[in-house]
């Protein structure tokens, strides 16, 4: 005979439970998964970043210049800047305007002022194409009718910048040649002003054009006369803004050749000798 089978007790129970015998198999708790966040992270599309234009890299460009940082003057170097710091990766758009780009910033560069370098001091005559005098700095009267050595024909010219913008003064009078809002060649005692810096423009034919510093596109200009123009009514091509330099008779240039001086170590040992 088969004895029957008994169910097992309440502690019975416990024990097999312990001790993992279990018939019924146990459910799980349902636990919630927090997705990582390093795979979201992978499978969510970075955003590319959009290209600068070239109206908003000339715009960044000139707020710095306007900070007063100053940009790199050479024309490789100037091109590794843009390349490197605005992420332009459109060579086409780069070699199509880089000429015009680096021009606009030469002319940027040469128009500030150049307060370390020793300044440059000439003396020389204006030559008039038309008029075929020299220009005179009569006070606040500005001509063209100076002879050959006439004292009031002898300019001091003085360069402004490292670049082509010069001051010119009257050795005579200590007046300014200057150029006020209107056009007109005037005479100022005090030449700090922008009105009295002209940028020299080498032309051609040889000749020299003195455009003003402030008003771009205006030049010195003189009639047959000798009777200064007003600016807006010049223009490059013109021969009434066409000038010679030359020297006054009987003198040469007044320009100083530069001095270098080499300063060692053993140059500082040593003391002059007291002549015995």
């Amino acid at each position: 005979m088969k004895k029957p089978v008994r169910e097992p007790s309440g502690k019975n129970m416990q024990k097999a439970k312990q001790n993992g015998k279990d018939s019924k198999p146990s459910t799980p708790a349902s636990k919630t998964k927090t997705p990582d966040s390093k795979k979201d992270k992978s499978l969510t599309p970075k955003t590319p970043k959009v290209p600068l234009s070239l109206e908003e890299i000339k715009a960044k460009m000139q707020a710095s210049i306007d900070k007063g940082s100053s940009l790199p003057k050479l024309e490789p170097k100037f091109a590794n800047y843009v390349k490197n710091c605005f992420r332009t990766e459109d060579q086409k758009m780069f070699v199509a305007e880089e000429n015009v780009d680096f021009r606009i910033h030469v002319e940027n560069q040469t128009r500030a002022r150049d307060d370390v370098s020793r300044k440059q001091l000439r003396l020389y005559q204006l030559y008039s194409r038309t008029s075929g005098k020299h220009i005179q700095v009569l006070g606040r009267r500005i001509s063209a009718k100076g002879e050959d050595g006439d004292k009031y024909a002898q300019l001091l010219v003085e360069t402004d910048t490292f670049g082509s913008q010069v001051r010119i003064k009257g050795k005579e009078t200590d007046f300014y040649l200057c150029m006020n809002r209107k056009g007109k060649l005037v005479g100022k005692p005090d030449g700090t002003s922008k009105e009295c810096v002209f940028i020299e423009k080498v032309l051609e034919n040889n000749y020299t054009a003195l455009m003003s510093a402030k008003y771009s596109g205006w030049y010195v200009g003189f009639t047959k006369k000798g009777r200064p123009r007003k600016g807006p009514k010049t223009r490059e091509n013109q021969q009434d803004v066409h000038f010679m330099k030359r020297y006054p008779k009987g003198q040469v240039e007044i320009q100083k050749p530069f001095k270098y001086t080499t300063v060692t170590k053993r140059t500082k040992r040593i003391r002059p000798t007291n002549p015995s």
